[in-house]
C-alpha cells in the first residue's frame, strides 16, 4: 500500500516526514517569491510614481534581508519536525540563529541609515548636516551590531550576565574618567539635531564673537572678527545664551545726536524732517522715527530709529556713513551746530574786576573745553 510505503523509516524519520519537510521548504520558497513578485513589485511600481527616491531606497534596503529571512524561516520550519542526530540538529539550529541574527542586524542598520537620510532631506539637504550624519551612521551601526552579538550569545546558551555586568561597570568607569569628553559629545549631538547654529553663522555666545568654521565632536572653531581662531568646547556653547544672526532679516538701528542750546525753535522743529530725508536717501534702509528726546547737560538730544533691510553688517555701516554725511551737510546748510561737551565758568564781581584789571578783557565768560 502507498501509505505503508510512506511509513517506512529512513535515518530515524518516516518517508512522509521527509516529504512534509520538502513540501514545507518548497512552499516557503514559493511564498517568498510571490511576496517578492506581487507585494514588492506593486510597492516598487507605486514608489516609481512618487517624486522622491527615498521610498525606492527603502524597498531596496529591505528587499534582500526580508526575502532571505523568509527562506531561512521556511528551512527552519521544514526541519523542525524531523528527528535528526543531536549534533546535526544543534548545528543547524545554531546556523539558523546566526544567519537570522545577521540578517536582522543588517536590516536594522539599513533602516537606521534610511531614517538618517530622511532626516537629512527634511532639513533641506544641508551639506554640513550630511557630513555629520554620515559620520554618525557607522557609530549607530556598531551599537546595533553589539546588541545583536549579545542577543546571539544569549540565544546560543552563553551566560551573558557577567558580560553585561562587566560592560556596565566598564561603562561607568569610562563615563567617570571621560565625563568632560562625553559632555562635549552629547552637546555635539544637541548641536547636530537641534541646530542652534551651523557652519557660516555669525554668532555671539558669552564672550565669544565670530563666524562658525567647524563643528567637531568635542569643540567648535570660530573665526573672530579680529581674525584669530577661537576654539570653544561644545558644552560651553550649549550652556551659553547664543545670539545667532543668520535668521535676522532686518537690523534695527538706534542712535542719538545732540545740538547746542543756541539752536532756534524753528531749527529744532525742522531737525526730524532733515534726518528723515537723509535716511530716506540711503539704500536698503527704512526710516522709523526721529524725536526730540531730552534736555542734556550741554545739548538738546534727539533719538533716531531706522531699519536696515538686510543682516549684512557692511551694508549697515555703509548706510550709517551715508546718513551721517547727509545729516552733517543738512545741518551745515541750516546753520545748526552739533553739541560737544562744554562748560561755562562765571566769576563773581570782585574776581571779575580783578581779572579785567589784569588786561584779560571778557575772557571770563569764554567756554572751557
Amino acid at each position: 500500500m502507498p501509505t505503508d510505503f510512506l511509513e517506512n523509516i529512513i535515518l530515524g524519520n518516516a518517508i512522509s516526514s521527509y516529504l512534509l519537510a520538502i513540501v514545507t521548504l518548497v512552499g516557503g520558497i514559493l511564498l517568498a517569491n510571490l511576496v517578492r513578485l506581487i507585494v514588492l513589485g506593486r510597492l516598487k511600481r507605486w514608489a516609481n510614481q512618487t517624486r522622491t527616491d527615498l521610498d525606492n531606497r527603502l524597498l531596496r534596503l529591505i528587499e534582500t534581508p526580508a526575502i532571505y529571512l523568509l527562506y531561512l524561516g521556511s528551512f527552519y520550519i521544514s526541519i523542525s519536525n524531523l528527528s535528526l542526530h543531536p549534533i546535526l540538529q544543534d548545528s543547524l539550529q545554531v546556523l539558523c540563529v546566526i544567519l537570522a541574527t545577521v540578517l536582522v542586524v543588517q536590516l536594522t542598520g539599513s533602516l537606521v541609515e534610511y531614517g538618517v537620510r530622511v532626516y537629512w532631506v527634511a532639513n533641506r539637504k544641508d551639506a554640513t548636516l550630511e557630513n555629520s550624519l554620515s559620520a554618525l551612521v557607522p557609530a549607530i551601526k556598531v551599537v546595533v551590531w553589539a546588541i545583536g552579538l549579545v542577543f546571539l550569545l544569549d540565544n546560543l546558551g552563553f551566560d551573558i550576565t557577567a558580560v553585561v555586568a562587566s560592560l556596565g561597570i566598564g561603562g561607568v568607569a569610562v563615563a567617570l574618567a571621560a565625563q568632560g569628553v562625553l559632555a562635549d559629545l552629547f552637546s555635539y549631538f544637541s548641536i547636530l539635531f537641534d541646530r542652534p547654529f551651523e557652519i557660516g553663522d555669525f554668532l555671539i555666545a558669552g564672550d565669544t564673537v565670530g563666524t562658525v568654521e567647524h563643528i567637531g565632536i568635542k569643540t567648535t572653531r570660530i573665526r573672530s572678527i579680529s581674525g584669530e581662531e577661537l576654539v570653544a568646547a561644545n558644552t560651553d556653547l550649549t550652556n551659553s545664551r547664543i545670539q545667532n544672526f543668520r535668521q535676522m532679516q532686518r537690523r534695527r538701528i538706534v542712535f542719538n545726536l545732540g545740538v547746542t542750546y543756541e539752536t532756534g525753535q524753528d531749527q529744532m522743529a525742522a531737525i526730524p524732517g532733515l534726518i528723515e530725508g537723509a535716511i530716506a536717501d540711503a539704500p536698503h534702509v527704512t526710516f522709523d522715527r526721529a524725536h526730540f528726546l531730552s534736555f542734556g547737560d550741554f545739548s538738546l538730544n534727539y533719538e533716531v530709529v531706522y531699519f536696515v533691510e538686510t543682516s549684512d553688517y557692511a551694508v549697515y555701516m555703509d548706510a550709517q556713513q551715508q546718513i551721517n554725511l547727509a545729516i552733517k551737510a543738512a545741518f551745515e546748510e541750516r546753520q545748526i551746530d552739533f553739541a560737544y561737551p562744554t562748560q561755562l565758568l562765571y566769576l563773581a564781581n570782585n574776581e571779575a574786576n580783578q581779572f579785567l584789571g589784569n588786561g584779560h578783557g571778557r575772557q571770563q565768560a569764554a567756554p572751557v573745553n
